[in-house]
């Protein structure tokens, strides 16, 4: 039985094929597209992690019904979740 692949390396390895072996011999006029879906793949891989580690996802829901109002955690959690999303998005950011 063959073990499934992991979908974050499977990106990782083809924007390395992508950006080091078709990226220079890919005319010029082509070049610019092949970069943003280098970024967009990077971005996937990077989405791929990010999704086990994002803090509680009905956050949102619990704070439109006020159910958070008094939590004097609530900063942290929401500073973790912008967090999290900036690592997919924008690393460099961080």
């Amino acid at each position: 039985m063959q073990e499934k692949p992991d979908p974050r390396n499977l990106l990782e390895t083809a924007r390395a094929v992508l950006l080091e072996r078709l990226l220079p011999v890919l005319p010029e006029s082509a070049r610019l597209e092949a970069r943003m879906v280098a970024s967009a793949m990077a971005i996937a891989a990077r989405g791929i992690g990010a999704a086990d580690e994002a803090p509680e996802p009905e956050l949102g829901a619990a704070i439109r019904a006020g159910l958070l109002d008094d939590d004097p955690g609530l900063l942290v959690r929401l500073r973790e979740t912008a967090r999290v999303r900036l690592a997919v998005s924008n690393p460099r950011a961080l």
